[in-house]
């Protein structure tokens, strides 16, 4: 069995950050790092149809049943953001609707590129 850790920031530190996987504040002069080059934001998203989402304290693990990869979502608001991704014209669009923070906007993106690379989540077609 395989894990993939997925753990976003719940909220963001009140001043400057410098530890991994923190979002660098607009307009600090340090570009946030990319996603995955197959991931794109701005696309819409599902969870994959064959995943399975089983709800934690925690937050969540989610296991694929055909490639039989287990992952942990370690923020009950990426848990929001997978389970509505489908509602939303965009993955970007449902990080605004499910009221994560501009500043964590990075983190979530990392987050979801890597469910995407461990085919978690995959592209929809638009209606």
């Amino acid at each position: 069995m395989r894990g993939v850790l997925i753990d976003a920031p719940v909220a963001a530190p009140a001043g400057p950050t410098g530890g991994a996987g923190a979002a660098s504040p607009s307009g600090s002069g340090v570009p946030a790092p990319a996603p995955s080059p197959g991931f794109d934001p701005s696309l819409p998203w599902r969870r994959a149809r064959s995943v399975a989402l089983r709800p934690e304290p925690f937050g969540a693990l989610v296991y694929h049943f055909g490639n039989r990869k287990l992952s942990f979502l370690k923020s009950k608001a990426l848990v929001t953001v997978v389970e509505t991704l489908a509602e939303h014209p965009s993955a970007d669009a449902a990080l605004v609707a499910c009221g994560v923070p501009a500043a964590q906007h990075a983190a979530y993106r990392r987050a979801l590129a890597d469910l995407a690379r461990s085919q978690m989540i995959e592209p929809r077609e638009t209606p």
